[in-house]
């Protein structure tokens, strides 16, 4: 069953079965709104929102990044599935799969984060949510929605925490302001 997160909340990634979750996918949806044309009628615009994953030690430097101009981990635990430019689509427009239990030991936090690389800013977004799925059942364990449409342009989503052989994920849901995850970093470790 799934948990539906408000900001803050966290939620264990171990099954019921007290077994711990060995892969998981964020799911990243949107839709652009309809904008008003000039003779007053709807049409549709293209965002292109991005999901990035950043890999951070205990000691909260960052260690790797996934991202549209880096597809994979450099120890392979990471795998970004591809960019969606326009959010045109049915559920997840971007996906970020890892592998828990390739996840480098130094590693002891994930955060996912989404911005707007065309530069729109979240008002002109709709529909849009992340969530995280176990890989190895295809179930959703827990949602966010990507609720507070704004100015900004960037959202810190989640993280997911090691706690020896666990982890946990927390809801963040902080706006930002960047086109590419470069430009958050001071906002995200802020938040570590």
């Amino acid at each position: 069953m799934s948990v539906s997160l408000s900001k803050g909340q966290q939620v264990s990634l171990t099954k019921p079965s007290g077994s711990s979750l060995t892969q998981v996918r964020m799911g990243l949806g949107w839709d652009a709104a309809k904008k008003r044309g000039f003779f007053g009628g709807l049409k549709n615009q293209s965002i292109d929102l991005d999901a990035s994953a950043l890999l951070f030690d205990a000691a909260d430097n960052l260690v790797d990044q996934v991202w549209f101009r880096q597809l994979q981990s450099k120890d392979k635990s990471v795998l970004h599935t591809g960019d969606n430019l326009t959010g045109a689509g049915d559920g997840d427009d971007e996906s970020i799969k890892v592998d828990l239990q390739r996840m480098h030991p130094s590693i002891t936090t994930i955060v996912f984060t989404v911005n707007s690389f065309t530069g729109q800013n979240f008002s002109q977004v709709e529909n849009a949510f992340c969530r995280l799925i176990d890989e190895t059942t295809e179930t959703e364990i827990a949602r966010y929605t990507l609720t507070g449409s704004g100015p900004h342009t960037a959202q810190i989503m989640a993280k997911v925490s090691r706690d020896g052989q666990s982890w946990s994920m927390t809801a963040i849901g902080a706006p930002a302001t960047g086109r590419t995850f470069k430009e958050l970093l001071p906002a995200i470790v802020a938040l570590l």
